[in-house]
């Protein structure tokens, strides 16, 4: 069985859509940290996102990060990036609307999907499984990212696994054995 323990990157107190922007997290609030390292399994494969605010918190919480994944980066908004929802929707209302109510194959513009990120996402987790068998794996991610794993350990619709809150330095935990995906906790911890 491979274990999966998924942590979202620390803030980044940005406004708007970041999806492939390297902007920087804050990593100041050493007593979270401290709580989620505490939390985390001796001897575990450490992964992130190549994203820096991923690889900052990775390497806050100790351990050798033994892979930067570009695989494991956030949606990719394209014109959206960087901006605020109530911006979007004034400008294109409907395809904004659609974004979050039928979430799938609906793009912004120059950007993915949902469905684009989760097959990225997923193919990247089948590697990992496959390249550390029966061990466990600290992968530091982005909130769309373990939103599609739990999505696929759920088996639920896109639009129900973004209802699902993933809080900044939150633990989510996802194994894969012979019978597939299991969710085994989502959203432990964080901040508020």
């Amino acid at each position: 069985m491979s274990r999966f323990w998924w942590v979202r990157h620390g803030p980044t107190h940005a406004r708007g859509f970041v999806g492939w922007s390297d902007v920087p997290a804050d990593l100041s609030d050493h007593a979270a940290l401290s709580r989620l390292r505490a939390r985390l399994p001796a001897g575990a494969v450490i992964v992130s996102s190549d994203l820096r605010r991923c690889v900052a918190t990775a390497e806050a919480l100790g351990g050798t990060l033994a892979a930067q994944i570009p695989e494991l980066r956030e949606m990719r908004f394209g014109a959206w990036e960087l901006r605020r929802h109530d911006e979007i929707s004034a400008e294109t209302p409907e395809l904004a609307r659609d974004f979050w109510t039928t979430p799938g194959d609906v793009r912004p513009p120059g950007g993915e999907s949902w469905n684009d990120l989760s097959a990225r996402v997923g193919a990247a987790v089948d590697r990992l499984a496959a390249a550390h068998p029966d061990r466990d794996i600290v992968a530091v991610a982005h909130f769309g990212v373990i939103l599609t794993q739990v999505q696929r350990a759920r088996a639920i619709t896109p639009h129900a696994a973004l209802a699902q809150h993933i809080a900044p330095l939150s633990l989510t935990r996802i194994a894969r054995d012979g019978a597939g995906w299991r969710l085994i906790a989502v959203n432990e911890g964080g901040l508020p």
